[in-house]
């Protein structure tokens, strides 16, 4: 669809506001970093990610206290990796892709605004509860848990609403796994309200294999493009030009199996969960070969990419073996979150950051290859060495969080400038 400028006469607002170069009514922000849901959230999530982090190493090392009984640390710190960081980069990531996706305007400005701000006031409640007292704990874990319900409640609006407007049935899946997500919010807060860790570990859980399943339904629609776009950029112009594909039958293998070991896995079923975990696997690991390419090595924003997928399906092989194995659920849990959570966010928040900024993705910073193997890294300490070094599980998990630490605090040292200001091409967004 071509997008018409509109003269000083026209009565009719833009709907593509991101081709808009020089309308008569042009969208405004109070700032730059407001102009598109990507930018606010990524840096949020980025600033977060840091001090979340910072928070559970002071715990573990002893530096602080957590003085909160409704959970344990443990699952304080699930619930805002989960439902704190990866949530967030997943709203902006849709707050902006489903403006691409249905050619309909998305928040922007105040109204933007207004979507992050309960995520940040979370964000703030959720760091301060283990410092608080007893008697103002549960004052503050409803504010929290309202705080975040409601967020997501914006979001699930805010992202709703344009996909049904056009009709957009193709979304559904995408649209589902939101809803569930909400109603993971409100699992854990029961759970949190009652002191009930049951109820909070099916929220933290379903959460989580719910973020993985979104990210294996994105990543399956975008990974091809991605990487046969950053090979084919450098071909020469006579070279035959590479295009990746999808099989039908290797998606439906993929949704289900991942849907029966997610429900098997949460219903405490280890032999089922194993099964469909395998089977998941094998689906992934046969579309990662379709789209392996030996050009992809050069570009940290295309075998980032890879590695994160590569990583989930070690990740989901490891939980095929779970049962006849002697080596910790976690241990699994922690290589797909830091594959398909970790390397994955960051590769997409580097990525969309240059190209929803007028930046060329096929030459990024060159911190950005340190950036990614930082975070490739931690992903390998955390989740696998343990398993191989198991005397040096403390010394392990340390330095997992100290390179966590340096990629978020290193991506926030390049990107903050490129998302702190408007577009070099004066688009908007």
């Amino acid at each position: 669809m071509s997008t018409k400028i509109p003269t000083k006469t026209s009565s009719k607002l833009p709907t593509n506001l991101h081709a808009i170069a020089s309308a008569s009514y042009p969208p405004k922000s109070p700032h730059p970093i407001l102009n598109l849901g990507f930018r606010v959230f990524f840096v949020g999530a980025s600033v977060f990610a840091i001090i979340t982090m910072g928070l559970w190493l002071a715990v573990l090392q002893g530096w602080t206290g957590f003085t909160l009984t409704a959970f344990t640390p443990f699952m304080w710190h699930a619930h805002e990796m989960i439902f704190g960081y990866a949530l967030a980069v997943i709203a902006g990531f849709l707050l902006t892709a489903v403006k691409t996706w249905t050619n309909q305007p998305m928040p922007y400005g105040w109204r933007l605004f207004a979507i992050f701000l309960p995520w940040a006031l979370a964000r703030l409640t959720w760091a301060c509860l283990p410092q608080l007292s007893s008697d103002i704990t549960a004052i503050g874990l409803r504010l929290a848990s309202g705080l975040d319900i409601l967020w997501w409640s914006l979001v699930c609006v805010a992202v709703f609403t344009p996909i049904i407007r056009v009709h957009q049935r193709r979304q559904i899946g995408i649209l589902a796994k939101l809803a569930l997500l909400w109603l993971a919010f409100v699992i854990f807060a029961i759970g949190a309200w009652r002191s009930d860790i049951a109820w909070q570990k099916t929220g933290v859980y379903l959460a989580f294999y719910l973020i993985i399943g979104v990210v294996l339904t994105i990543g399956r629609r975008v990974m091809p493009m991605f990487i046969s776009n950053g090979i084919n950029h450098h071909l020469p112009k006579n070279a035959p030009k590479i295009e990746l594909k999808n099989a039908v039958w290797v998606d439906r293998v993929s949704l289900f199996g991942f849907l029966a070991f997610m429900l098997a896995d949460l219903c405490g079923q280890p032999v089922v969960a194993s099964l469909f975990a395998l089977v998941t696997a094998l689906a992934n690991g046969y579309r990662l070969m379709g789209w392996y390419h030996s050009g992809m090595w050069g570009k940290p924003l295309v075998w980032s990419l890879f590695v994160a997928f590569g990583g989930m399906v070690v990740a989901l092989g490891m939980f095929a073996v779970l049962p006849w194995v002697g080596f910790a659920h976690s241990f699994a849990v922690h290589t797909l979150a830091l594959s398909g959570i970790g390397v994955m966010t960051l590769s997409m928040m580097s990525r969309v950051s240059l190209g929803h900024t007028g930046l060329s993705v096929h030459e990024p910073p060159k911190l950005v290859g340190v950036i990614l193997t930082l975070m490739v890294v931690t992903m390998v300490t955390r989740g696998l060495l343990p398993i191989v070094l198991p005397a040096y599980y403390t010394q392990l998990l340390t330095v997992s969080q100290v390179l966590w630490l340096i990629s978020f605090i290193l991506f926030l040292c390049v990107y903050l400038p490129i998302l702190s200001k408007p577009r070099k091409d004066g688009l908007f967004g």
